[in-house]
């Protein structure tokens, strides 16, 4: 017999605002257990040292976690000159130190340059990405460097905010990038170019997607709003399970049309027209307002590719 789960068949997005020293999964598992969800993950890790947008998915929401997964991402960070760190941030060992008194303005703005638009990016081995199995952070951890291939990742804007010289000089920057891109390599790179090394002493997520930091919400203030009540007290901090795919283009579907597209079965409508072209994801919706899930237009249907399961 299969396990039932734990908690409520509460779904939805929650725009969390991590805090430092917190991993994705333990912000996550806090999280869950305020909404006392069943069901729960989160889009796309934040080191512990990074603050700032992690997006949660509940319950029928996280069929559509890849999408955020896919969006750019928007960040304030400072790099530290002049260290270099196994991590890549102010978590890991220093490696290698050297002096940037010699730098300045002009010259850090000129590196950064060099890396706005489309570049190559080498994945650090602290990171989520896997190697036959086995996530690189932890074969780090047990001192073992696997062969990575660089990356393409696009960085479409990368802004210097301020420098500030010294022996460790410190560089602000906010950047608006692509899925994909690591902000510590980012650092490490620019402090490659620099000739003095560097690593990310703050990192600090502003949006993910259209999820932005204005909408978020802590988990203190989540506790504090909570007490001792309900855990459906906090509902009202979700966001609609099409959330994530709002940017896609609406189809709205009769009764009877949406009857056949929840059975998972592919639908003609008059609406797969306007809505888009063949090949094109849309948000799906039964003309009673109800999200069905997202699907593609194929030949003047629209299939369906992720179905939302209504409670009963």
């Amino acid at each position: 017999m299969a396990r039932r789960r734990k908690g409520r068949a509460v779904s939805g997005v929650l725009v969390l605002n991590k805090p430092v020293g917190l991993s994705s999964n333990q912000a996550l598992q806090r999280a869950k257990r305020l909404f006392f969800a069943a069901k729960a993950g989160h889009t796309g890790s934040l080191d512990p040292l990074a603050t700032g947008v992690l997006p949660l998915c509940f319950g029928e929401a996280t069929k559509f976690s890849q999408f955020l997964l896919d969006a750019d991402k928007r960040y304030l960070s400072t790099f530290c000159l002049g260290v270099k760190t196994t991590t890549g941030d102010a978590e890991g060992e220093v490696l290698e130190t050297h002096s940037a008194q010699h730098l300045n303005h002009q010259q850090v703005e000129a590196a950064l340059a060099q890396f706005r638009g489309d570049i190559q990016q080498m994945p650090p081995m602290y990171s989520a990405l896997k190697q036959q199995g086995q996530p690189l952070y932890r074969l780090a951890r047990q001192g073992v460097e696997v062969h990575r291939e660089a990356r393409p990742v696009t960085l479409y804007e990368l802004t210097l905010l301020d420098f500030r010289p010294g022996e460790r000089a410190e560089v602000d920057v906010e950047v608006h990038c692509s899925k994909g891109t690591y902000i510590r390599s980012l650092a490490e790179d620019v402090g490659e170019l620099l000739g003095c090394g560097g690593h990310v002493s703050r990192l600090h997520r502003t949006a993910a997607g259209d999820f932005t930091e204005a909408a978020s919400v802590t988990l203190e203030a989540l506790e504090q709003e909570r007490g001792e009540g309900l855990a459906e007290t906090l509902d009202r901090h979700l966001l609609p399970v099409d959330s994530p795919v709002a940017t896609l283009a609406k189809l709205m579907l009769p009764e009877t049309s949406s009857h056949y597209f929840r059975m998972g079965n592919p639908v003609m409508d008059s609406g797969v027209y306007r809505a888009g072209q063949e090949g094109d994801m849309v948000r799906v919706f039964c003309d009673s307002g109800h999200f069905l899930g997202v699907g593609m237009l194929e030949e003047g249907c629209v299939a369906p590719k992720r179905l939302v399961v209504h409670p009963q």
